[in-house]
């Protein structure tokens, strides 16, 4: 399959490179794919991010040089891209556990983390709702938080961004000031979620926690930051029905499934743009979740 070959062909780059410098606008170049959601992708691909992948590959291969030659430490540092044997020394520990004058002694036990390799997955035991739909240019307003992807902090940072927002009212706040147009007739709740409308650096991406301006005149107070979002054409996924506090759990299910599920047969791609998560109220504690993802036809 042509991803399989691509995201294969990053893995070989990636191999290559790691006593060079990696780029990773060629990385992109490889997957055909932006920088910003390629590192997006992989991370959920592989639960870890780009930039961790390469650490852990480039010490995995540091700590086999310390046994097998004699290379000094401070020779070791520069070859895998660090500014100081003290940086590279941190970094060793952290992940070894020893120091890299420890680990050239016998029965020093160290990890190694080898190569990934992307294969086709027999699953779909379990369905995926989704549906392709056309979306005029729109604008979002809300309050933003910088996200970090690292070791699945993302994960455990946005649902407590959710809860800090309803405690301290604005939620409440967006309620008062959102235009009546909504995303989709029915039971849309009133406040969603918008993500990766801008690059903000490697393992990061900006959530945004905000209400939809369809017709974009609403006016904006000044807490609250707008943007603008273009035309797209998006897969929308949507999660079984559900509790409301199983939210959280449920629509992260659906996000781990996407990319390394869908897409890969879809005969799409992602089309660059920002990430949408609507929610809906079905009443009686009942509810269930989408996520938008813009698309481009291979």
């Amino acid at each position: 399959m042509d991803w399989l070959k691509k995201m294969n062909g990053v893995i070989s780059y990636i191999e290559e490179n790691l006593a060079e410098t990696i780029s990773y606008g060629e990385i992109a170049r490889i997957a055909c794919c932006s920088e910003y959601h390629f590192q997006r992708m992989f991370s959920f691909i592989t639960d870890v991010s780009l930039a961790e992948y390469i650490r852990r590959r480039r010490l995995t291969l540091a700590a086999l040089e310390l046994q097998s030659s004699n290379i000094k430490v401070i020779d070791l540092a520069l070859k895998y891209g660090y500014e100081s044997p003290e940086a590279f020394a941190r970094a060793f520990r952290n992940l070894h556990g020893v120091s890299p004058t420890f680990a050239r002694e016998k029965g020093a036990q160290l990890k190694a983390y080898p190569p990934i390799s992307f294969h086709i997955s027999i699953k779909g035991e379990v369905e995926m709702n989704y549906k392709i739909v056309e979306k005029a240019p729109f604008k979002f307003f809300g309050v933003e938080e910088v996200e970090d992807m690292t070791n699945g902090n993302n994960l455990v940072r946005i649902p407590k961004f959710w809860q800090e927002s309803f405690e301290n009212g604005i939620i409440d706040r967006l309620i008062k000031v959102m235009p009546e147009a909504k995303l989709e007739e029915g039971a849309t709740t009133d406040v969603n979620a918008i993500m990766c409308y801008r690059n903000t650096g490697e393992d990061t991406f900006p959530y945004m926690i905000g209400v939809f301006d369809l017709e974009g005149n609403a006016e904006v107070p000044e807490e609250f930051t707008s943007i603008s979002i273009p035309a797209f054409t998006w897969v929308v996924f949507r999660t079984e029905d559900h509790n409301t506090e199983e939210t959280t759990k449920k629509i992260q299910e659906v996000w781990a499934r996407i990319f390394p599920e869908w897409f890969p047969s879809s005969g799409y791609e992602h089309a660059d743009g920002p990430e949408l998560e609507v929610y809906f109220d079905l009443g009686n504690g009942r509810c269930y979740s989408e996520v938008w993802i813009p698309i481009v036809k291979k």
